[in-house]
């Protein structure tokens, strides 16, 4: 597609979940300009006139070398899209209460220094619910996600830890949660995730399903905030690609979930084009 080189940091091979179908997809719209690169082991971009972050999946198991190589990234004034200023903010879910401060209706969270049991039954009285859910700040693909009622024990492998706390908000499951896709700053396309039965994960490797849907007005403009305001928090301009995922709450209310700005799914095969303005917005630039 172009006479740029790029490289497209990519999981680890032990890294469990299928990764190939998204592969294919960049491949087919990149071409063979497209090198696919383990992340832990990018020690030498030379060859390359763009490194792309979209398949560094997993980097939340390893935070240390991951905010090593954006360091280096940034050092060595390698072109990367999105900026490395994004992606160092992007890497840890506080950006949330940045985003709420600014305006942005979001789901309430509270950032728990060390979760225990008190920290959760302050929560469920702060946010007048029995039901909650809890995950780290620095995650991916639900990694140390948990709903958790009030007589659940904090599971051993994030009790004492930095948490994030939320209310569960049963929508997931009724509605589910919708994705807005951005690709140089013009919306594409739009999807609807829901959780398998009983779960309230939406992601493929838990059984969730999704499928292509017309945003509703509101979400859409709640997302379009969204990226307005990280703009203007982080000094940054448009995005060569962005996720917005969102729900509504009991109240009908849309509520920023996530901002997806550094190796989300893009679900290219429900987008009108297939990609192509995507490919377009990642190796010219915006």
């Amino acid at each position: 597609m172009s006479g740029l080189r790029i490289a497209i940091l990519s999981p680890t091979p032990e890294y469990e979940e299928d990764w190939s179908h998204i592969q294919a997809d960049y491949t087919r719209l990149l071409g063979d300009s497209a090198a696919f690169i383990d992340w832990t082991k990018a020690d030498d971009f030379s060859d390359f006139d763009l490194v792309t972050p979209l398949l560094a999946w997993g980097y939340p198991r390893d935070c240390p070398r991951w905010f090593a190589l954006l360091d280096r990234l940034e050092a060595e004034k390698i072109r990367v899209s999105n900026p490395v200023s994004i992606l160092r903010w992007n890497s840890d879910k506080a950006y949330l209460a940045e985003l709420d401060a600014a305006g942005i209706a979001s789901v309430p969270t509270i950032l728990s220094p060390l979760l225990d049991r008190v920290a959760l039954e302050d929560a469920r009285k702060t946010f007048n619910v029995e039901t909650l859910v809890v995950k780290p700040p620095i995650s991916g693909g639900a990694d140390g996600t948990f709903r958790l009622e009030r007589d659940d024990i904090v599971p051993a492998s994030v009790a004492g830890q930095r948490m994030m706390i939320q209310p569960y908000l049963p929508n997931i499951a009724e509605e589910g949660e919708y994705s807005l896709f951005y690709f140089a700053g013009v919306f594409s396309h739009s999807i609807l995730k829901r959780p398998a039965k009983g779960d309230f994960r939406v992601q493929e490797q838990y059984g969730g399903q999704e499928e292509a849907v017309t945003a509703p007005e509101d979400a859409l403009t709640l997302a379009q905030r969204a990226l307005t305001a990280t703009s203007e928090i982080t000094k940054t301009g448009t995005l060569a690609y962005a996720r917005v995922d969102i729900l509504r709450d009991g109240d009908g209310v849309f509520r920023l979930m996530e901002l997806e700005l550094i190796e989300p799914s893009l679900f290219l095969r429900f987008a009108p084009d297939a990609g192509a303005a995507f490919a377009k917005a990642l190796v010219t630039g915006v």
